[in-house]
Order: structure tokens, then sequence, then C-alpha cells
């Protein structure tokens, strides 16, 4: 086995694999942001509430939540081109679906197909990249994965603006189309299987367990978000259902023989800092570039075109950033690059909360460019050196675990923003004589999104505590192999 490990890695054609993954899953990370700038629209277009167009990221995630955990089991039943190919086969067929989508119900379903695509290439991205890639080489490799799945944010709500102006929303999604037919057919002629099949026993009661478990708390998170609110019985039932199923799941996994994830990966401490690192960064991430161009077009009346613009300089210089970082990584370790990039975040975020509606465009643009470079210097130094500290069998946990908690982590996000947002704005328009005032309704939303900003900057300063628990991990290619 040990001399396997070691000669493999050389017969990899690593660049044609590499493009392969990568434009998969640009475009699967265009059409997830894309859609943020298009809600605004939607909303008018579909005639629904901000809180049911919500709901188009919930499923998303939610799908993501209930198939990511299932990855790592998939890694090892299928091979490598089964699942890219099963994977791009979802995802072009959820986005021909949502291209032609007449309604909302059948925009949600082609959300839930196009996830499915994602939930396979995600965990499948990284755990390639971990496999044909040495260890000291992989800073720069996952910088420029960073790159990838940052830019494609980054440009997605501009590309969409864009397009709803000039032609309509259905346009986000033709617009991918072409390019993961490419993914599709490159995959088809280059890639290899990097990960051997040892098909695993299935074991339904695990795979129920964590679908009950990450999807109630997904779902119970993301309906407090919506007009419910925290004290509805569906938030209380479904909250408790998932957290309950999840320690059921955890003790399942941990007295198996061949458990579906293997949760001993938490043994490795390093693992768990940058498990926590990039659950808190997703919750940041994802609330900010949810509350953001929302803000935009309905607190500052920009149209959805120029509240992309906005925000693409701070995506271009994140994903700029990502690469460079990734060197960085690969010289100095996480410590240096992680604690100032969570301060860059907290000190952006306390500024966010000041944010009024005679805010400037060059105070936007300036707050989130900042924004962006913090995260760039947070995220993937410290899931990097957590994954580093992994024995090589423990790879295909490691990223279903670290891709699961990210998708909950997003949800969770997103929630609470919205949830503090909404609560935040009624909580204002209480104190005002006349509610039906447009000054006071922009003056109250603006209150709830100042709020919003303000727990991001809360789980930012939690962050920094935590980063000071960071180590660099030193990968040598003998313990790896003896640990395989």
């Amino acid at each position: 086995m040990t001399g396997k490990g070691q000669t493999e890695p050389r017969k990899f054609k690593t660049l044609p694999i590499l493009v392969s993954l990568l434009l998969a899953g640009f475009i699967g990370m265009f059409s997830e942001t894309a859609l943020n700038v298009a809600l605004s629209d939607l909303m008018n277009v579909l005639q629904i509430t901000p809180t049911t167009a919500q709901w188009l990221t919930t499923a998303y995630l939610l799908t993501l939540g209930i198939l990511v955990p299932i990855s790592g089991l998939l890694l090892q039943w299928f091979s490598t081109r089964q699942l890219f190919i099963a994977a791009l086969c979802f995802s072009i067929a959820g986005t021909f679906l949502a291209a032609m989508a007449p309604n909302f119900e059948f925009l949600l379903t082609a959300r839930v197909v196009q996830a499915m695509g994602t939930a396979l290439l995600l965990p499948l991205m990284f755990n390639t990249i971990l496999v044909i890639i040495p260890p000291e080489k992989r800073g720069a490799a996952m910088g420029l994965i960073g790159l990838v799945i940052m830019v494609a944010p980054a440009i997605g709500p501009t590309i969409a603006g864009l397009l709803i102006e000039s032609l309509s929303w259905h346009w986000i999604f033709w617009l991918s189309l072409p390019f993961l037919v490419i993914a599709l057919f490159s995959g088809i002629f280059f890639m290899q299987n990097v990960t051997e099949v040892t098909k695993p026993k299935i074991d339904i009661l695990s795979i129920i367990l964590s679908s009950l478990g990450f999807g109630g708390i997904v779902y119970g998170f993301s309906s407090a978000g919506e007009a419910e609110g925290w004290g509805s019985p569906k938030v209380i039932i479904a909250i408790a259902i998932g957290v309950i199923a999840l320690v059921l799941f955890c003790i399942r996994q941990m007295t198996m023989k061949q458990p579906m994830i293997n949760l001993r990966a938490f043994k490795f401490p390093m693992f768990v800092v940058g498990v926590l690192m990039v659950f808190i960064c997703m919750m940041v991430i994802l609330s900010s570039m949810l509350i953001l161009p929302m803000y935009l077009q309905q607190g500052q009346g920009y149209t959805a075109f120029k509240a992309g613009l906005l925000l693409l300089p701070g995506g271009i210089i994140n994903g700029l950033m990502s690469p460079l970082m990734g060197r960085l990584f690969d010289k100095y370790g996480p410590k240096w690059l992680v604690i100032p990039g969570l301060v860059l975040v907290a000190v952006s975020l306390w500024f966010f909360s000041s944010i009024t509606a005679t805010s400037t465009v060059i105070f936007v643009i300036v707050l989130h460019s900042v924004l962006m470079i913090g995260i760039s210097m947070i995220m993937m130094p410290a899931q990097t050196n957590g994954i580093n500290q992994l024995p090589l069998e423990y790879y295909p946990d490691g990223t279903a675990i670290m891709n699961t908690l990210q998708q909950v982590a997003g949800a969770i996000g997103t929630a609470l923003a919205v949830s503090i947002m909404t609560s935040g704005t009624k909580s204002y328009m209480k104190t005002v004589t006349d509610p039906a005032d447009p000054l006071n309704v922009g003056a109250a939303f603006t209150h709830g999104v100042q709020n919003a900003f303000i727990f991001g900057m809360v789980m930012a300063i939690i962050g920094l505590v935590v980063a000071f628990f960071l180590k660099r991990v030193i990968v040598s290619h003998k313990t790896q192999a003896s640990m395989h």
C-alpha cells in the first residue's frame, strides 16, 4: 500500500483534471450567487415575498446539507469519473429546467436538481486535489480553487444584474449551460479515477439520521429567517429533530466499525480549529453577501446591475488574493494570515454597521474590498491546514465534514442575518408615529441591516479568539505513508 501511495500521484494528468473540475465548480458557484441579485427582481416578476424568495437559496443549501455528508460514502462506492459525469448531468438538467421555469415552484424544483450536482461535485473536487497534489504544493493548489470559487460569486451578481437589465433572469441559467456541457465533455475525455472503489457497507440508518439531522437544522434556521420567527412550532420542532438526529448520528458513527463519516477526524486538533474557522467564515460571507445586495437595491434604490458592479471590485480582489495567500501559506503557515484576516473582517463589518441611505459608493466598495481581503486570508489557510493534519485515509471524511458544515453554516448564517434584519426593522417601526411614511420604512430597513452587520462582527470576533489556537501542521511523506 505504501509503495503504491508514493508512486501513483506521478501518473495523473493533473492539469486537464484540474481544468475540468474548476470549470464545473466555477459555474456551480456562479449560479449559486447570481440568483441573490435576481431575488428582488424575481419577487416582482413571480409575485412572491422576500421570505418565499429566500427559499431559492435555502432549498439549495438544504439539498447540499443532506447530500454532502453522504459524499464521503459515494467517493468510496463510485469511481471519480462516474461521480464527475453524474454531478454534471444533474447540474445540466437543473440549469436547463431553471432556464425554462415559468413559475416559482418550477424554479425551486430546478434549484434542487442543480444542488444535487453541486453536492456531488464539491467534495469530489477537494478530495481529487488532495490525492493528486503533494502536501508541500497544496496551498498553491487550494489557492487556485479559491480563485475560482471566489471569483465566481464575485462576478455572478454583476453579470446577473446586466442580464436582468437587458434580457431576463432566465438568461442567468442559459448562460451557464454551454459551460457545463464543455466541462462534461472535458471530464469524459480527461478525468481519471484517483480513488479506490472499496464499496463499504451502506448503513441506511446513518443516512436517515444524517439527512434528518442536517436537513432539520438547515430547515429550522431557514424557517426562522422567514416570517415565522424563532418562536413558531415549525422552527422549534425542526431544530429539535435536527439536533436529536445529529446526536444519534454521532453516537452511531463512533460505535460503528465502518462509519459513514469517520468522526475520528475530530481527534486531530488543527482539523477541529480549521472546521471552526471555516464555519464562522461561511456564516459571515453568506450572510453579508445576502444582506448587502438587498440593501443596495432596496435601501439605496440601485438597480441589480449597479448593485452587482459595486460588489465586483471586492470579489475580484478576493479571487486574486487567493493564489497569493496559498503561496504565503505554503511558506509561513496559517496563523499570521488568519489572525490579521479576522481583524480586517471584524473592522469592516463594524464600519458596515453604520451604513445609511446616504453612504457613498466609495464607502461601500472600500469596505466590501477590505472584507473580501480578510476572508481570503482566513478560509483557505485554515481549511488546508486542518485537512493536512489528517492521515490519507481520512481525506474523504475530512472533506465531507468540511463541506457539510460549510452548507449548514451558510444556512444558519443567512437565516440569523435575515431574522435579525427583520426583527430590527419591526422593532424600529414600533417606535414611529406614521408607519406608512416611506422615510420611516427606509429608516427601519436600514436599522435592521445595521443590526445584521453587528451580528457578523460578533461572529468574526469569536473567530479571532479561536484563531489564537492555530498551529502550523507540517506534513511529511513518511507520516502519510506510515499512516496509510
